[in-house]
């Protein structure tokens, strides 16, 4: 195994400031994205892998978005299965889908998982000049989360 293929032996921690655009002016800090829609979903634990696909679906409906809408994909991979399953249902331009790697290749420790997502994925807007990114992960037990994000 190595740090890229198994959360277990791959060790991190990370900090996000969520705050409101005026509380972030007040503080003195520049905001840089904000959150459009966000989703937790349950999936049936017999397809516990699949609850990206959901959140996506579920993520895209709250925002009234599609897939066209979206710049970059962000979908942690904790087996490459999980984004083969995702990417066969929502047929994504693979160009856009986790473009400097996944967590097979960048890591995806428990506890910082969510906030590697957000980040890398509000680093390649700023690097692209892109607006949109959708970030979904699983989060063990069947659950899973979408978001998608507006680079400000």
């Amino acid at each position: 195994h190595t740090a890229g293929n198994s959360s277990q032996i791959s060790d991190g921690a990370a900090a996000v400031l969520w705050m409101s655009e005026e509380r972030a002016r007040a503080a003195g800090l520049r905001p840089r994205a904000r959150i459009v829609a966000q989703v937790l979903v349950g999936s049936d634990p017999y397809y516990h892998l699949d609850g990206p696909v959901d959140a996506t679906a579920k993520v895209l409906a709250k925002a009234g978005m599609s897939m066209a809408d979206v710049d970059l994909f962000e979908v942690n991979e904790a087996f490459a299965s999980v984004v083969l399953s995702w990417a066969r249902v929502h047929q994504p331009d693979m160009e856009k889908v986790n473009v400097n790697g996944g967590a097979i290749a960048l890591g995806h420790p428990v506890g910082a998982t969510g906030s590697r997502l957000i980040t890398t994925a509000l680093h390649e807007l700023e690097r692209a000049d892109k607006t949109t990114a959708l970030v979904s992960m699983c989060c063990g037990g069947a659950l899973a989360t979408g978001t998608i994000l507006e680079r400000i």
